[in-house]
């Protein structure tokens, strides 16, 4: 572990924006999350990273991050060591000492959990995550996907309270069991799931996410100083299309069962003057329509940025009459296989009369990040 890299107080402004950004809208709020990394490291712990390929062989890595509804993590404040307390809890359970944290998705808030909870434990954070973006269920993780059994896996709340959930009969019970748990628990939770061998990371992670919102983070940065676009660095920067700019003229959004759900409706101007456009939502973007025909769907990104700053807008904060650009950014290949389309295309999220069309992207055709 000889080519650790460190994160920076310097650097987490740029990380809060990439991972919203890559969060489609969902994954939390990151902004509360990079406070409390920021305190962190001005208590003298410090945030270090290790590249994917680095990982020993028989590493133990356990995925994490925060379990819940993102609108309700804007008004309940975590307690700060929910997601510490569920990776011990989990080594108590299984007599072992993990060597490291991957994020299970690199969107939203929990790009910074695995950050803050590795500062807290004294080990680093791999390099990648489960999903490239945010999506609302467990289960829609990679490593998921392609084989991993998630139990044990531990949650934990600000009282104190842990729950371990063991030998489920696959991953979706996992997150039925995790969902009915964290709404008992006020919506809002840390969980640790069953470590994986590094072998297995280095097969299954999407590679270099941490980089990657520190880089699309410093490309808004960058164009906001010099006062030029930040949509199309944002789009330069990913590979991706701009859909619409609008502004919201109806916002339909709720809490169901753990998850907020809803619609927004967007009257298009500039450009796309006369168009209408809907975004389908579950806790993440899901589905864009324009004029009643659906346009991108999920695994591929649907990104919410505010039309003039080019900071992205999460689910939560949305509002009526905002602003916005609508882009569409490629989602990995991982997540394009017909196993993961099982799983994370549009008929996993109750849309079986969309077929995924993938977007093109000469980062997915080269294997760049």
């Amino acid at each position: 572990m000889d080519k650790l890299f460190e994160v920076f107080d310097t650097d987490l402004d740029a990380i809060e924006i990439g991972a919203a950004i890559l969060g489609t809208g969902g994954g939390g709020n990151p902004y509360i999350g990079k406070l409390r990394c920021r305190l962190q490291l001005q208590q003298g712990r410090r945030i270090k990273v290790i590249p994917i390929d680095e990982l020993r062989d028989d590493a133990l890595v356990v995925s994490l991050g925060g379990i819940g509804a993102p609108v309700v993590g804007v008004e309940k404040i975590e307690q700060g060591e929910e997601c510490l307390r569920a990776v011990h809890a989990l080594e108590d359970d299984l007599g072992c000492k993990v060597d490291a944290l991957i994020s299970s998705e690199i969107g939203g808030a929990n790009s910074m959990e695995p950050m803050l909870t590795a500062a807290q434990a004294g080990i680093p954070v791999v390099d990648g995550d489960g999903m490239g973006r945010a999506f609302p269920e467990m289960q829609m993780c990679t490593w998921s996907i392609y084989g991993h059994r998630s139990t044990p896996s531990a949650m934990a709340d600000e009282k104190g309270n842990i729950v371990i959930i063991k030998n489920t009969r696959n991953e979706v019970w996992v997150e039925t069991l995790a969902r009915a748990n964290v709404v008992a628990m006020g919506a809002a939770a840390g969980i640790a799931m069953a470590p994986m061998k590094g072998s297995y990371v280095k097969k299954v992670a999407i590679r270099s996410t941490i980089t990657q919102a520190l880089s699309l983070g410093n490309s808004v940065l960058k164009a906001q100083r010099d006062n030029t676009d930040p949509i199309a660095a944002v789009l330069a920067h990913e590979d991706g299309r701009l859909l619409m700019t609008g502004k919201i003229i109806d916002l339909e959004r709720h809490l169901k069962g753990g998850f907020a759900v809803g619609h927004i409706f967007i009257q298009g101007f500039g450009d796309f003057s006369g168009d209408k456009g809907q975004i389908d939502i579950q806790n993440e973007f899901l589905v864009f329509h324009r004029n009643n025909q659906v346009e991108i769907c999920v695994p591929d990104l649907i990104v919410v940025l505010d039309v003039d700053t080019g900071l992205p807008i999460t689910t939560e904060v949305l509002r009526y009459g905002q602003r916005i650009a609508v882009l569409a950014l490629p989602c990995d290949d991982l997540l394009r296989t017909p196993e993961a389309l099982k799983v994370v295309g549009p008929a996993a999220f109750g849309y079986p009369e969309v077929t995924f069309t993938p977007m093109p992207s000469s980062k997915n055709k080269e294997g760049k990040r």
